[in-house]
């Protein structure tokens, strides 16, 4: 499946917060319900689900509701997509010779 560029450029904007970086890493450790995220990033909540909404558009992170409760975790189908996206675009192809003279 080969990347759209809208795509490639929804993964990199969710890893190009720091909080959403933080989120991603507390997810690491398994699911977490919206509350638990809420106490560890100290934030409001309107601000924890804006950083939700644009990890899960990218597709690297998945919500579940449960009751009144979110739970998230991280995506094993959108992190391939992302490891493969960074292969593709960072690889060298061609003699590497200048086209200009």
């Amino acid at each position: 499946m080969k990347l759209s560029d809208k795509q490639i450029t929804v993964i990199f904007k969710a890893l190009c917060d720091e909080n959403r970086v933080q989120i991603f890493r507390l997810l690491q450790h398994g699911e977490k319900c919206a509350c638990k995220l809420l106490e560890a990033m100290q934030c409001t909540q309107p601000t924890l689900s804006h950083h939700m909404r644009i990890l899960c558009d990218s597709g690297l992170v998945v919500g579940r509701k449960e009751g009144k409760w979110m739970y998230y975790s991280i995506s094993e189908e959108g992190t391939e997509a992302a490891v493969k996206c960074l292969r593709e675009l960072t690889k060298v192809s061609g003699s590497g010779k200048s086209c200009c003279k």
